[in-house]
C-alpha cells in the first residue's frame, strides 16, 4: 500500500500579547487543492504536533474564503498574503506561518489591525453624507476616472502592504500606503473632493507622504493589484500644489 504524503507545517505562535513567541510543528495528509486556511481547520480538529504531544487550537481570522474581506491576512514562507488563496501544491515544504508583526499580536497568527483602520479615519476616507435626506443621484464621472478609481476601491484592508513596507513599524507613525491610496480615491470623488484640502493636509504632517521611503514593496505585495505607487506619485504632486495654496492663502492657484 503506498505511503500518504504529508505536509508539514511550522506555525509560530504567541498565547498572549506578551508572551514570547515559540514555534510548533505539525503534519497533515496531502490533499490536491488544499489552502492554508483549509490545513489550519484541519489541524484545529486534531491539534497534536509532529511529537505527539496535544496542544491548543491555532487562533487565527478568517471569514469570506474568497480574498474578499482581508482578514486572513498572514506571513506564508516569509511573504505577508492571504491564506485563503494561498495552495499547498504552489508552497515550498515545510509551510511556515507567522502572524504579521507590522501589528500588534493577539494571539497566535491572529493580529490586532486597529492601527491601519485609525489612519483611515485620520485621513477621513469617507464620503461625507450625512444621510438626513435623500440627496438623489450623485454627481457622474468620466468612464476613464471611474476606471482606475475602481481599482483603487478593491482595496480590502487586509494590511499586506503595510506589513512588506519596512517604513511601516512600532518605531514610526508612517500611516502606510493603503491610506494614502485612500486619500486619492476620495479626493477625486466628485462629492468626495469637499475635503481634499484637509485630506492633503493631514498627509503633509507627522506620518504622512514625507515618511514613504519609495521601497515599492507595497505595490509588489498587493493582492489586488492595485496601483500604490502611482497614488503615492499622484499625491506628491497635489500636495505640492496644496503647499503654495497654503502659502498663499487662496484656493486658486
Amino acid at each position: 500500500m503506498a505511503e500518504t504524503k504529508k505536509i508539514r507545517f511550522e506555525v509560530v505562535r504567541q498565547d498572549t500579547p506578551d508572551s514570547a513567541p515559540y514555534t510548533e510543528k505539525f503534519d497533515l495528509d496531502y490533499r490536491p487543492n488544499m489552502n492554508v486556511i483549509s490545513a489550519l481547520m484541519e489541524i484545529r480538529r486534531n491539534p497534536v504536533t509532529i511529537e505527539g504531544k496535544k496542544t491548543a487550537p491555532i487562533a487565527w481570522d478568517m471569514n469570506c474564503l474568497e480574498e474578499v474581506c482581508g482578514a486572513c491576512s498572514m506571513v506564508i514562507n516569509g511573504k505577508p498574503r492571504q491564506s485563503c488563496t494561498a495552495l499547498i501544491d504552489q508552497l515550498e515544504q515545510p509551510v511556515r506561518l507567522e502572524p504579521m508583526r507590522t501589528f500588534p499580536v493577539v494571539r497566535d497568527l491572529q493580529v490586532d489591525r486597529s492601527r491601519m483602520f485609525d489612519t483611515l479615519k485620520k485621513v477621513k476616507a469617507w464620503i461625507p453624507i450625512d444621510g438626513t435626506y435623500n440627496l438623489g443621484p450623485g454627481p457622474r464621472m468620466p468612464e476613464k476616472k471611474r476606471q482606475w478609481a475602481y481599482e483603487l476601491s478593491k482595496c480590502m484592508t487586509c494590511g499586506v502592504c503595510l506589513e512588506a513596507c519596512p517604513n511601516v513599524n512600532s518605531n514610526s507613525d508612517f500611516i502606510g500606503p493603503q491610506a494614502l491610496s485612500q486619500v486619492r480615491l476620495f479626493n477625486n470623488h466628485p462629492t468626495g473632493a469637499m475635503n481634499k484640502a484637509e485630506r492633503l493636509n493631514t498627509i503633509m504632517g507627522d506620518g504622512g507622504l514625507a515618511n514613504c521611503g519609495n521601497s515599492q514593496n507595497c505595490v509588489q505585495s498587493c493582492p489586488k493589484g492595485i496601483p500604490l505607487t502611482t497614488s503615492i506619485a499622484s499625491l506628491n504632486r497635489d500636495t505640492s500644489i496644496q503647499m503654495f495654496r497654503n502659502f498663499f492663502g487662496s484656493d486658486q492657484v
